[in-house]
């Protein structure tokens, strides 16, 4: 009998990364390959690469020539995701080797490339996210774990001053109800329950129905919320002059929808807003927090923030921490500004690494602040959680509240896979401890 097959896939990047790694491994399994941990002797290796942080490209060839050294013979070798979009003919260039180079919106090519049909070493990086999505959706779902990614939207159209997206992922794209309504059953009958929407501007959503009517995230979401089996809704991740009145006022009337929002500001300056060709200034902001807030007064935020970008002054930092303090976010995540080849911020002055290195210390200080002082606030209070996993010490089991909370406890296994209602005792800054209730 021949000998079984096998691969790796290594993930860089944002979730939807971890949509089409979940999608590539469809693809091996419905070919009868098999996955493996050991990267070296993986018969096939794909490296679904990240653009949006700087030495992205770099760190894929360090890890291109780290496989290929030591990788053994015959090894094939696929670069997929937004670096192999964007570098693709560098790759070929710098690592003949390399046989499949695929950008995110050419994953579907993995399958003719498995069944030996004819593909040149040409990277393949069309933007083809229909064929992309007709292509994948016959591909069988194989899936162990209660919680889900489902991508339902792809590209920007908002051109972001420091942001790849488009040049990466292509113009907005939103796929139908019907083909994600087919892809949410498939799932909850593999025992799935929570369900996180995502895109790059995933409140951009516009995707028809059979009729061919066009229909709104808050529509969509109305819509998953009634299949039998789905217990919880998130999506991710929103620009703000997409939270449009419906999906507002959804947050307070649908019940699987999770009180949780991650809506990025990036900066807290309209100057710098403006410099970034955000669309929105800090008050619109502050609009669309406070209406969100009455619309569901105990929802949790998020956001993410751009430190140093080209022109920001010491007054526009300062503006960044006033509307951090103003907002008061449960968590949020915060980066040095790094220019992105191609953009039109890429050949901006940068600020001073010693002004970066502060900035960014202060703002993570003030948010590390912010999320314990939101955590403290659960002490003696049940929230519920779904237990995705084994905890860090020994008879321990970890898992995620409504509220987007990490939050372990003591239990047995068992109960993986299950919503348990957990009383919080101790609250940490990252995460919450507590017992069965």
């Amino acid at each position: 009998m021949p000998v079984a097959k096998n691969f790796f896939i290594k993930t860089f990047g944002c979730q939807m990364n971890v949509y089409d790694s979940d999608k590539m491994k469809d693809i091996f399994l419905a070919n009868n390959i098999q996955p493996t941990e050991d990267s070296f002797n993986a018969d096939y290796v794909v490296l679904n690469t990240c653009h949006i942080r700087e030495k992205a490209t770099e760190k894929t060839f360090s890890d291109l020539g780290r496989i290929h050294k030591k990788g053994k013979k015959d090894q094939k070798v696929i670069v997929a995701g937004c670096v192999a979009q964007a570098e693709g003919e560098l790759i070929q260039q710098r690592a003949p080797y390399v046989d499949l180079v695929i950008g995110p919106q050419s994953i579907q090519s993995l399958d003719k490339f498995l069944k030996k049909e004819d593909l040149s070493k040409a990277a393949i990086t069309e933007f083809d996210a229909i064929e992309k999505f007709d292509t994948l959706n016959l591909i069988k779902r194989n899936h162990n774990s209660k919680s889900a990614f489902v991508t339902i939207q792809e590209g920007c159209d908002k051109f972001c001053h420091f942001c790849v997206v488009p040049y990466t992922r292509g113009a907005e794209y939103s796929r139908s109800v019907y083909e994600l309504v087919d892809e949410v059953k498939s799932l909850v009958d593999l025992g799935v329950v929570e369900f996180t929407l995502l895109g790059q501007n995933v409140n951009a959503y516009h995707g028809a129905d059979a009729t061919g009517q066009s229909h709104s995230l808050a529509s969509l979401i109305n819509t998953i919320s009634e299949i039998g089996g789905v217990e919880r809704i998130t999506y991710s991740t929103s620009h703000p002059i997409n939270m449009t009145d419906d999906l507002i006022e959804l947050h307070g009337t649908n019940q699987k929808l999770m009180p949780y929002l991650h809506l990025p500001v990036q900066s807290g300056s309209d100057n710098v807003l403006k410099l970034m060709n955000r669309k929105h200034t800090r008050d619109y902001y502050f609009e669309i927090i406070e209406k969100v807030r009455k619309a569901k007064p105990d929802i949790a935020l998020s956001s993410d923030f751009i430190i140093g970008f080209p022109g920001e002054t010491d007054q526009d930092f300062e503006d960044t921490l006033d509307l951090i303090r103003r907002v008061k976010y449960m968590n949020s995540y915060s980066f040095k500004y790094s220019p992105r080849p191609g953009t039109p911020a890429a050949n901006k002055e940068l600020i001073n690494d010693e002004i970066l290195d502060e900035r960014l210390e202060r703002t993570q200080a003030l948010l590390n602040e912010q999320q314990l002082e939101y955590n403290k606030q659960f002490i003696k209070k049940t929230v519920q959680v779904l237990i995705d996993g084994a905890g860090k010490h020994e008879g321990q089991v970890k898992g995620k509240s409504e509220f987007n909370q990490s939050v372990a406890l003591q239990g047995e296994k068992q109960i993986i896979g299950q919503i348990v209602p957990v009383q919080i005792k101790e609250a940490l800054t990252h995460s919450l401890l507590g017992e069965r209730a």
